[in-house]
């Protein structure tokens, strides 16, 4: 709530001009720190490995070995393997080097879970609803990652499930 107090005798017009600026300036602040776009893909993500009967949970935390907790999206788990999700979202270009560099980071440090008998599989997956990503973004993580894109979703079934 912006309360807005004039004295006697000010003049209530340019007392009203503040106001509004403020309000601008409220609605600008969370325009920029809003974090809508990454939460409605991850809740679409949810909702699709759902309707498919897909076990997952989401921002499970797990020991990199620096010692540095990761959380990835997603861990699932099918009969035939477990995954883990990193859902690499932006909406700016400018951003998006280092989302995949980020992500490409807690890959390597996760790394000593994809070996051994209970190994999981790890899928980096863009979200494509946005035109930010290049090839080399993609090329980044896909040495230690399965690509998946979000535009084809049955795909990203087949390597959770495969």
């Amino acid at each position: 709530m912006l309360i807005l107090r004039v004295r006697p005798g000010e003049d209530i017009s340019s007392a009203i001009m503040r106001l509004a600026q403020a309000c601008l300036r409220v609605s600008d602040l969370w325009f920029t720190f809003r974090t809508r776009a990454v939460e409605t893909i991850a809740d679409e993500i949810a909702d699709f490995l759902t309707e498919k009967v897909v076990p997952f949970e989401r921002s499970e935390r797990l020991a990199g070995r620096s010692g540095q907790i990761w959380r990835p999206d997603f861990h699932t788990r099918t009969p035939k393997q477990s995954s883990l999700i990193y859902v690499l979202s932006t909406g700016s270009k400018a951003a998006a080097r280092g989302v995949a560099e980020h992500v490409l980071a807690a890959w390597y440090d996760l790394s000593h879970y994809t070996a051994g008998p209970e190994a999981l599989k790890f899928i980096s997956l863009f979200d494509d609803t946005v035109d930010v990503w290049t090839e080399k973004e993609l090329n980044l993580v896909s040495d230690l990652s399965d690509i998946a894109i979000w535009s084809r979703p049955d795909d990203l079934y087949n390597k959770i499930a495969a």
